[in-house]
């Protein structure tokens, strides 16, 4: 909802690049969230992740609690604080049931394309449609790919991200039935 031609609220499915579109002074705040935010400087990740990226995916990336993000986003924003339920998105943790390393038969490193400010979704896309029952494609990203992950899921697939900092392996599979 916009209200003078701004976004009216923040909410966890708000994108990053829209809120920063519209608020550009809260980038301060979400660096001080997460230094890993810094990137957000960078115009070739503010065109490609920022764009496609929810705030609740953010606080995954970021490692913050999407509570405490939206509240001080609202609070810095001039909007009065509200409460936010904060739910796993299921993206990291324990290694799934379906993860077996010999089940990995392809790995992409996303590094170079996002360097060149280039959006892997649709190549990742494609190689997961390749993937027959049982086999797994591996994904190496300086970051959580969140986006990508909930792309994926929304497709018939499941991701598990294991990682930190600046180095994230990916792993997606067909769900089985």
């Amino acid at each position: 909802m916009r209200v003078n031609g701004k976004l009216a609220e923040i909410t966890p499915e708000t994108r990053v690049g829209e809120l920063l579109d519209n608020y550009p002074g809260l980038e301060s705040v979400l660096v001080q969230m997460a230094p890993a935010f810094g990137k957000l400087s960078n115009p070739i990740l503010r065109k490609t992740v920022a764009r496609v990226a929810t705030l609740r995916q953010a606080a995954a990336m970021g490692g913050v609690s999407l509570p405490r993000m939206i509240n001080d986003l609202r609070r810095a924003a001039g909007f009065q604080e509200g409460s936010i339920a904060e739910t796993a998105a299921g993206w990291t943790g324990g290694e799934p049931l379906w993860y077996r390393p010999e089940c990995v038969v392809k790995t992409m490193d996303a590094r170079p394309m996002l360097e060149a400010g280039e959006a892997p979704i649709k190549l990742v896309l494609e190689a997961l449609r390749q993937l027959t029952p049982g086999q797994c494609l591996e994904l190496v990203t300086p970051f959580l790919p969140a986006p990508l992950m909930d792309a994926a899921k929304k497709q018939g697939f499941e991701a598990w991200s294991t990682g930190k900092e600046e180095l994230y392996r990916t792993y997606f599979t067909q769900k089985s039935d």
